[in-house]
Order: structure tokens, then sequence, then C-alpha cells
């Protein structure tokens, strides 16, 4: 464990030598991980994961530019690549990575 300094708060940290991308394979081999989202952060956040091994899907809004650079970046609809309730009944662990306004929108809807 490291101790850093978050803005005055000091958090123990569990670093890569305690929990190596082996084990954290290992400990997450039966989840789905749903990415809502696929504009500033949603690319990085799930290429990173799909490239190191985890199963990852992506939820954005169809016919939208997101969900078309998503497909351009090798998602396929109907496999690894949904509208953003259908990821969110597929995934296990789910990451909300959409916008304010695309959060106050999904929001909305329900």
């Amino acid at each position: 464990m490291a101790k850093i300094n978050f803005g005055g708060i000091y958090e123990d940290v569990v670093t890569r030598e305690e929990y190596p991308l082996k084990k954290a394979r290992e400990v997450l081999k039966n989840e789905t991980i749903a990415i809502l989202g696929y504009g500033v952060q949603g690319p990085a956040q799930a290429l990173n994961l799909k490239d190191n091994g985890f199963n990852v899907i992506v939820g954005q809004r169809k016919n939208s530019p997101s969900w078309e650079k998503a497909i351009n970046d090798g998602w396929q609809e109907g496999k690894n690549l949904f509208e953003i309730e259908e990821a969110v009944k597929r995934g296990t662990i789910v990451a909300f990575l959409l916008s304010d306004a695309g959060q106050n929108c999904s929001l909305a809807k329900n």
C-alpha cells in the first residue's frame, strides 16, 4: 500500500505490485464491464480494458457521432456495442462516463 495525499487527505492506495494485471484478470474473468459513453473518456477506458483482456461492452446512443466513432474503433453492434439501456442490463460492472448533459438526458428517460 502507498499513502497518497489527495488534496490534503491521505489515503491508502493499492499499488500495481500488490494487485498486478494478472490478478485483476483472474478476479474479473466472469465480469462484463459496461462502459457507458464513448465521448471524452469512454474510448480510452474501453479500449484499455479490452486491450488488457477484460470483457468489455460499450453503451452509447445509436446514430450519434460517438456511436460511429465506436464502430470505427472496432466495436460491433450487438456483440460489444449496445444502446445505453441494453449495456446496463448486460454489464455486471458499469462505468458511467456520460457527459453531464448525457446523464441528465438518460436519467430523464427513466
